[in-house]
């Protein structure tokens, strides 16, 4: 049975793109001052202003995915840094029969 955390986290368009374009940080994103794209993740400001919403919507749609497991958060000075959890992706695609 797959969690209801799971199916709303990828119940939502934007959430999917997340973690899309955090499967390639470096495809997707420009490089950060403070943390390395791979290593570390991505920062919320940079996810926020690629969704194009304030910073507070998409810390909802990032908090969303970490609840369910899919991405985690690593703060780092004042901002938050995201990567996705490969391990339970893998997880949830066996659960859904590999359809994503």
């Amino acid at each position: 049975m797959i969690p209801v955390d799971v199916m709303r986290a990828l119940a939502n368009e934007r959430r999917l793109l997340i973690l899309d374009w955090l499967k390639d940080p470096v495809a997707h994103f420009p490089p950060q001052a403070d943390g390395d794209l791979v290593e570390d993740g991505v920062c919320s400001v940079f996810i926020a202003n690629r969704l194009g919403m304030t910073q507070p919507s998409a810390t909802g749609h990032l908090k969303i995915l970490e609840r369910a497991g899919l991405i985690h958060g690593k703060r780092m000075r004042q901002w938050v840094f995201y990567r996705r959890d490969e391990a339970r992706i893998e997880e949830v695609k066996r659960l859904l029969g590999g359809g994503w």
